[in-house]
């Protein structure tokens, strides 16, 4: 463990999942944090409560497909929505930089009070900070959320069974290389945008037409790649990918080629992976489909009981490759 707080801390990936467990856990640690989902599911009489909460300090505020507002409220939902929770409430904290143009400020709590409105959710408490000049960059931003879990609805990451389907409800990396374009004032062929989105009301019909789904997650920062991992590890299972099969954007891919970047460890902030018995896939593909968030939804794996812990991926000549956790942090400040 190093002894002071590093970049890679922040990244998602073997770093942050570290520093969690050597600080956090052993700390704070309880049944619900032990969970390690994205969402605390409570009961509580007569129903049971999802609570998240999540920070966004994500550089630039404003980039294609979203901006700081949105993202926080979608990221936020999202995390609920991914213990199957209907989303209700929203709190938010502003950390503000003196300095901060008004202006910019309301344009970005109105991009945030456009998106509750539109997701069905009320922000509906929060507080503001300022720091001096220098002491922070420009806005950060704090939520909590909290929705209901319907009754007979278990996801989590610990549930992945041998057997089971791996699929996602679209493409791969959008969000990280649309906010990495526009810090590094890069100009691409296409028009490549972040893939933010409320996702609850996809999970929602997911499972109600699919209710043996056993896990939903959403691979915001380490991508795809970390995010599986933590699925093999939370269930002690093997994952295996079929590379043929990942809807990837040749723009984002054409990108992260040329900037030495893997689209599998690039964040989304508009996608779930959903993990849930194989015969229940096909049923599955054709709802999202149907749904405006997941038009491109793909298989594109498979849970095995070998290689617990470990996910591979199957090349297209028919090789394997271990797919690791991210380690570095090749995208600080991605959400």
């Amino acid at each position: 463990m190093e002894k002071q707080v590093l970049l890679d801390h922040g990244s998602g990936g073997r770093a942050t999942h570290e520093l969690i467990q050597k600080v956090f856990a052993p700390l704070l640690g309880n049944p619900y944090l032990e969970a390690m989902n994205d969402s605390a599911v409570m009961d509580l009489p007569g129903q049971r409560l999802a609570l998240t909460t999540d920070s966004y300090v994500v550089d630039p505020l404003i980039f294609p497909g979203g901006d700081i507002g949105s993202l926080a409220v979608h990221g936020t939902i999202n995390d609920l929505a991914m213990s199957g929770a209907r989303p209700l409430y929203l709190t938010a904290g502003f950390i503000l930089e003196e300095g901060l143009e008004v202006a910019l400020l309301e344009s970005i709590v109105r991009s945030m009070a456009e998106a509750a409105r539109e997701a069905g959710v009320a922000v509906v408490a929060g507080d503001t900070k300022v720091v001096p000049r220098g002491k922070a960059d420009k806005l950060f931003i704090n939520t909590a959320g909290v929705g209901i879990v319907p009754a007979g609805v278990s996801v989590g990451g610990e549930k992945a069974q041998p057997g089971d389907a791996v699929l996602i409800n679209g493409t791969i990396g959008d969000h990280g290389t649309a906010v990495l374009c526009t810090r590094e004032g890069l100009s691409m062929e296409g028009d490549i945008r972040s893939d933010s989105a409320p996702l609850h009301t996809l999970t929602s019909a997911l499972l109600e037409a699919c209710p043996r789904v056993h896990v939903l997650r959403d691979p915001t920062r380490g991508g795809v790649a970390t995010t599986l991992n933590e699925i093999a590890r939370q269930s002690r299972v093997g994952i295996r990918l079929f590379e043929e099969a990942l809807p990837i954007r040749p723009d984002v891919a054409g990108a992260c080629e040329i900037l030495g970047l893997d689209p599998l460890y690039m964040a989304n902030e508009g996608k779930v992976l959903v993990v849930l018995p194989r015969e229940d896939a096909e049923k599955a593909l054709t709802l999202m489909r149907r749904h405006a968030l997941g038009r491109e939804a793909a298989l594109i794996g498979e849970v095995i009981a070998e290689d617990p812990g470990r996910v591979v991926l199957k090349t297209r000549i028919g090789g394997h490759r271990i797919v690791d956790m991210l380690r570095g942090e090749p995208l600080p400040r991605i959400c």
